[in-house]
């Protein structure tokens, strides 16, 4: 028989399970909200414009190459836009040729999808669009001809394309939002990995600097995905005239985002040096150094929404570089523990350079090590 205590607990965890999908199922819907509702007034706006301006009396096309080059995706910025748009423009236009001049049937099918594959892959470095190309072309050669004519269609795909980047202009999904979502990720990483290497430091502890070496080595892909959601909201403010007002606050974040992926790649070598040096000891000051830069990576991590904390973020960064001197935190070591001290310095200059410190003013905030 069956224990009662582990039914309850395999109840329990399913529950968890479940809970936790039905989270993740409305987080998702939610934070796709403004791209669902620029999707369904661009794809109306293109169906009126060719069903009741035009005189199309089934725009598919129109309707179709809106939703793909819009997409639910987070990276919606023009260039994508009318990369798609026009990749899809061109397998339609390929196929109505092909129509045009050899009619329909089973080679001009294979005709019109291998067209459409050659020729935007020849157009287009990215993989994806000859696929999206080679659907729209495959569709419209199964079709009849519309009353219209043959490049019926094509009309309709020029259409589709122009609506959608109007729609990202004029509907933006407010990009500057999904920036912050992932910058705030990003910080949360790297100040978990900074509370991490203070443990290290006092401890001693060289196994937990080697699993904080591997945690750190995963920061890329957070500081990829900032970047990517920063590019965009970069490129959507400057054709929405809703989103201009915003460019400077959008170039600040980009020099916070450049300089932080050099923090973290500096704080991989921190990490990298912790778990191989040879003296597993405490080491007091450069935990409260690190503690230090904890605190203000936190503060920095604030300013995204309360730009006027970065000076105090620099403040606190600046107290922490002029104790920078391996001589002085580090009299008389070894090698391997003041080149330590040393590896923290690039690290702060970059904390000071997201903070909006130019980085010539940041370096003279270092002791001189030369002499």
């Amino acid at each position: 028989m069956t224990d009662p205590a582990a039914r309850v607990s395999d109840r329990s965890s399913r529950r968890d399970r479940w809970n936790s999908e039905v989270r993740a199922a409305f987080e998702r819907t939610s934070g796709s909200a403004p791209a669902i509702l620029q999707l369904v007034v661009a794809v109306t706006v293109a169906y009126a414009i060719c069903h009741f301006l035009l005189g199309h009396q089934y725009p598919i096309v129109a309707v179709t190459v809106t939703l793909s080059s819009l997409g639910l995706v987070l990276d919606a910025r023009p260039r994508r836009v009318i990369e798609m748009a026009a990749a899809m423009t061109v397998g339609i236009l390929l196929s109505e040729v092909i129509l045009l001049l050899f009619g329909q049937g089973l080679w001009q099918f294979s005709l019109t999808v291998l067209a459409a594959l050659v020729v935007t892959r020849i157009l287009s470095p990215v993989p994806g669009l000859p696929i999206f190309a080679a659907v729209q072309a495959s569709l419209v050669s199964l079709m009849q001809i519309p009353p219209g004519g043959p490049f019926t269609r094509t009309g309709d795909a020029i259409v589709g394309g122009l609506v959608a980047l109007a729609a990202t202009a004029l509907i933006p999904r407010d990009p500057r939002r999904a920036a912050r979502r992932e910058a705030l990720k990003f910080f949360s990483a790297f100040s978990a990995i900074l509370s991490q290497l203070v443990t290290v430091l006092r401890l001693g502890d060289r196994e937990t600097a080697e699993l904080v070496l591997s945690q750190a080595r995963g920061t890329q892909d957070l500081i990829e995905r900032w970047r990517s959601s920063l590019d965009s909201a970069v490129a959507i403010s400057r054709i929405s005239p809703f989103l201009r007002r915003h460019g400077r606050e959008l170039a600040e974040l980009q020099t916070m985002q450049v300089n932080m992926d050099h923090a973290a790649r500096n704080l991989r070598v921190i990490s990298r040096r912790l778990s191989v040096i040879p003296d597993s000891r405490p080491r007091q000051q450069l935990a409260e150094i690190m503690a230090g830069l904890q605190s203000a990576t936190s503060m920095l991590a604030q300013s995204i929404d309360r730009p006027e904390l970065r000076p105090l973020v620099r403040q606190s960064l600046v107290l922490v570089a002029i104790t920078l001197d391996p001589r002085v935190l580090a009299p008389g070591e070894a090698f391997s523990e003041q080149a330590l001290v040393v590896s923290l310095r690039p690290l702060v200059l970059d904390l000071l350079a997201a903070s909006g410190m130019p980085l010539d003013e940041a370096r003279r905030t270092l002791p001189d090590i030369t002499t």
